[in-house]
This record gives structure tokens, C-alpha cells and sequence, in this order.
């Protein structure tokens, strides 16, 4: 089976299979998945990937979920057992799954620039304009979902180091200015933000939006130059090696031409993670960003990292998951994110995670079929 721009298959499995099952306990993702039947029966449902699950195939199982109030973590997993069919992601060249993680950064910031607050956090600009089949210039690759709409005209967006050098200036699209162009940057990676004003106010920001040219790892580019060995490479040691290289940073971050807008989201309750592209909050741990050109949101995944051990006090990593956001560094079907969840210490997790791992998508099983 070919999905977007990775070839892969799908191998049915049993749950017994599944390395780490029998331990999990998944009733944390019973909140996001009634979210999730709320956005897909009162608002739209999610667009269907390249692999050909719809937001209909989901349906029953968020239905009964609805009606569903697990005892123990045996009765959540047998809820699954009994509803769905797992199958094994296999890339065809042999190679493994890949996990990252991210989290919300928080940023200390002001409403007002000055000499300490310099570094713009910006509303998606009006000359931005989606593209797909119907607007997409021959020249501009089918990978771009963004450009500069100009009259008629439709042309590259500028990119990280134009806008940095002044491109949005004047235009009033600030929505916050912070200290530090490396937080801004990381804020950037992550696609969404918790912003601490003076006064000790928070306001979260979300993605709204980016100038549409692909997304350039910094870490591999301090690889390759000899910066940071790769076994050491996090963003950690990036940040580390940014901080001691202040002459160096802007010829860094103008790598990766991508560039994130945003959007203000309500912070009804801090307790709750961002809400991402999903459309629902994030559950720290329990939810994945997946490649959205192959994967429909909503849909469970179990996730196995036989080395990813420091999230689960040395445990190897084994967790059901719900796919709930994107991003464009998540490239291919056996590939994902974790949401650590919000502020430093979510960070510091994340900043290590790059591991080797099985992914299992869980299928409900009228669904499945058309797969077996």
C-alpha cells in the first residue's frame, strides 16, 4: 500500500501482539475521544487521509465509548479488544517507526515592545492564502499548502529569514513580543505556546497557519557541521550550543525557512493541553501527532519504543494514543509525536525523545475489514 509519500503495509495482528498491552492502562483517552465524536457530529468531521479511514468509520466506536464507564484498566483494554482490529505498520524498505515528542512551551512575554522584549510572535498575515488543486501554480510543489496571494497573482510566501529581517513590519500583526528569538523559534517547532505577561496573565496561542515552505531541522544541520554529535543531539544540547553561539543563531534558525503563525485560543482551564489541529485539547501522553496526508484524526494507535524508557520510570514506552494533531516534520505512516504536555518540565521530556518504535493502528472492525 502506498500512503502519501511512504510505502507501507498494514498487517492484522492480535492484541496479544501488541508488546506492552497487557499493561497499559488507556482510560486517559476516553475524554479526547468524546471530544472528538462532539467536533465530528456538531461542528465537521475530520478529512480522510491517503490510507482511506473516514471520520464514519470511527463513529461506532466513539459511540459506544460514550456509554462506556471502564472498572479497571482490563475493562478499558477488553472495550478495545472487542471493538476493533490492530494492525501493524510496516514500512516496505524494512525500516522501523520513528517517535518524537513535543509539548507547550511557556514564554515570558509583553504586550508592548522594548529593549528587552523584541522578538514578535505574529496573527496570520491576510496575504497568506491556502493552496490546493484548484489555485496551485505549476511551479510551486504540491507539497506547499500555503503562498503569497497578491491580486491575481500567487507566488512563494517569503520565508523565515525575510520575514525576521522585516517582510511583516508595519502590517500590526504582533501579538505578543518576547526576549528571546530562540524561545520564539522553539515556539515555532512546537506550533503552539502559553504566553506569561508581567502582570502574571496567561494567554494561549495556536497555530493559525505557516508561510508554507518545508520545515529544515536545525539539529541535523548542527549534525552535519560538526556542532553536536548525533548521539547527543536534543533540544536541550541545541538550545545549549545556540546560548553559547549568540554570533551564530540567526545563520541557525534561517535553516529552516518555515515560519509559524498564530492564532489566540482561550485558556478556560490550564489544565487541560492546547487545542491543536484536531480541533480538541491534547491529553499529556495519550495523544499523537501523525502524518495528516495519510492518518485521520481520532483514530487510536498503539504505540511501542522498546529504548524510549525515561516517560515511564524506565519502563519501555507502551501506550494507546489517540492521533490528534499534525505537523510538518511528521512525515510518513509509521511516524509520531508525543504530547508531553505544557511548560519546562514537559519540555525536558520531550527535548529527549527520539526513538525507534512499532506503531499499531486499531481499526474499528466493520472498517477493518476492507483492510484484511
Amino acid at each position: 500500500m502506498t500512503g502519501g509519500r511512504v510505502d507501507f503495509r498494514l498487517k492484522p495482528v492480535r492484541f496479544a501482539d501488541l508488546p506492552g498491552w497487557e499493561t497499559d492502562d488507556p482510560s486517559a483517552v476516553l475524554p479526547a475521544m468524546m471530544a472528538c465524536l462532539a467536533h465530528i457530529t456538531e461542528v465537521k468531521p475530520y478529512r480522510t487521509g491517503s490510507l482511506g479511514l473516514k471520520a464514519s468509520d470511527l463513529l461506532p466506536l466513539l459511540d459506544d465509548a460514550r456509554q462506556f464507564n471502564p472498572r479497571d484498566p482490563a475493562s478499558m483494554r477488553t472495550f478495545f479488544e472487542e471493538r476493533c482490529q490492530p494492525f501493524h505498520i510496516e514500512p516496505l524498505d524494512g525500516s522501523s517507526g520513528l517517535v518524537t515528542a513535543f509539548y507547550e512551551p511557556e514564554v515570558a512575554v509583553s504586550s508592548r515592545p522594548d529593549g528587552d522584549y523584541r522578538f514578535p510572535f505574529y496573527h496570520r498575515p491576510a496575504d497568506l492564502i491556502d493552496l490546493d488543486e484548484t489555485n496551485r501554480p505549476a511551479f510551486i510543489d504540491a507539497s506547499y499548502a500555503f503562498a503569497r496571494g497578491n491580486g491575481g497573482a500567487i507566488s512563494l510566501y517569503p520565508e523565515r529569514r525575510e520575514i525576521d529581517e522585516g517582510y511583516l513590519d508595519g502590517q500590526g500583526l504582533e501579538i505578543a513580543w518576547a526576549k528571546s528569538k530562540v524561545d520564539v523559534f522553539f515556539a515555532h517547532v512546537q506550533g503552539a505556546a502559553r504566553l506569561r505577561y508581567p502582570d502574571g496573565r496567561i494567554q494561549r496561542i495556536t497555530y493559525a497557519g505557516k508561510a508554507g515552505h518545508a520545515f529544515s531541522g536545525i539539529g541535523r544541520l548542527l549534525i552535519d557541521l560538526g556542532e553536536i554529535p548525533e548521539a547527543q543531539i536534543s533540544m536541550q544540547s541545541i538550545r545549549g550550543w545556540l546560548a553559547k553561539n549568540p554570533e551564530r543563531v540567526d545563520e541557525i534558525l534561517w535553516h529552516n525557512r518555515s515560519y509559524i503563525f498564530f492564532r489566540e485560543a482561550e485558556v478556560d482551564d490550564l489544565g487541560k493541553g492546547p487545542i491543536a489541529a484536531a480541533k480538541v485539547p491534547l491529553v499529556a501522553g495519550r495523544s499523537l501527532a501523525v502524518d495528516r496526508q495519510i492518518h485521520t484524526f481520532g483514530f487510536p494507535f498503539f504505540i511501542h519504543a522498546e529504548n524510549l524508557t525515561h516517560l515511564d520510570g524506565g519502563a519501555p514506552f507502551a501506550r494507546l494514543m489517540l492521533a490528534l494533531d499534525t505537523g510538518s516534520a511528521i512525515v510518513g505512516a509509521a511516524r509520531g509525536d508525543i504530547f508531553t504536555g505544557s511548560g519546562d518540565a514537559a519540555g525536558d521530556l520531550a527535548g529527549a525523545v527520539r526513538n525507534a518504535a512499532d506503531f499499531y493502528i486499531l481499526i474499528p472492525k466493520q472498517a477493518a475489514e476492507r483492510f484484511v
